[in-house]
């Protein structure tokens, strides 16, 4: 390889370190870490012995404080958005999400998020506060830890099983029902969509609910019911299942 060449590479390998280093470095002297429970676009809604759970709202072209995530989380997209994701020690890195879309993060971490698009970037998230046992002792395994069910006017797909917890994404056109299913444990019902729903639970009867886009529900475990889209637009949610 030409002497000429060879210097061309070298000096853009030092340029990239260069951006990596300038990157880091101003990150960490304006970070002001905080908890993620003192980010003020991070709002509490609820916490139990399994799950501590946020909605996020950050409003166009704002970001986030640097903040610390100590237990591994999930987070919901409500609506498409587009960011820039700042780890703490990395280069920031795009990231574009589609509305309703789920991904899982590992704990400990440290970052800023900032907003790039036009409209509010909005989520869930939904740490899980018993993974540090988890990591120690595998929970009992699923039966079924992924796969797609799909059924007269609708759709049920796990998507990943994280820390003993099974996500999954159901669609539900208007009219629809999720078959006859039983929960062993308890879940969190979060909603991607404004929800009108039914459920008709074996020996306590049709249960009527309303949610709008953003709004959980945690629910007790231990009951065999179907849930029916009442409403007249699709419904679209994400059900955090535990066993026990």
């Amino acid at each position: 390889m030409h002497i000429r060449t060879l210097l061309h590479l070298f000096c853009s390998v030092i340029e990239a370190g260069a951006f990596v280093l300038l990157c880091q470095s101003t990150f960490a002297q304006n970070s002001g870490e905080v908890e993620i429970t003192s980010e003020p676009h991070h709002h509490f809604v609820l916490e139990n012995s399994y799950i501590r759970v946020f909605k996020v709202d950050v409003a166009p072209h704002a970001a986030t404080l640097v903040h610390h995530h100590g237990n591994d989380y999930i987070f919901v997209s409500l609506g498409p958005s587009n960011l820039t994701n700042t780890v703490a020690g990395k280069a920031p890195a795009s990231l574009t999400m589609q509305d309703g879309e789920t991904r899982f993060s590992a704990a400990p971490l440290v970052h800023a998020v900032t907003n790039n698009a036009e409209t509010p970037f909005r989520n869930v998230t939904v740490e899980f506060l018993q993974d540090e046992a988890a990591h120690k002792t595998a929970p009992p395994a699923w039966d079924e830890d992924r796969g797609l069910h799909v059924f007269d006017g609708g759709t049920q797909e796990i998507l990943f099983v994280k820390d003993g917890a099974r996500i999954s994404e159901v669609e539900l056109n208007p009219g629809a029902t999720v078959p006859r299913h039983h929960h062993t444990g308890p879940h969190l019902l979060i909603a991607v969509s404004d929800l009108e729903i039914r459920s008709d639970v074996e020996g306590q009867g049709p249960m009527p609910a309303s949610f709008k886009a953003g709004d959980v529900k945690w629910l007790p475990g231990n009951y065999t019911h179907t849930v029916t889209n009442v409403g007249k637009e699709k419904a679209r949610m994400v059900l955090v299942e535990f066993q026990k």
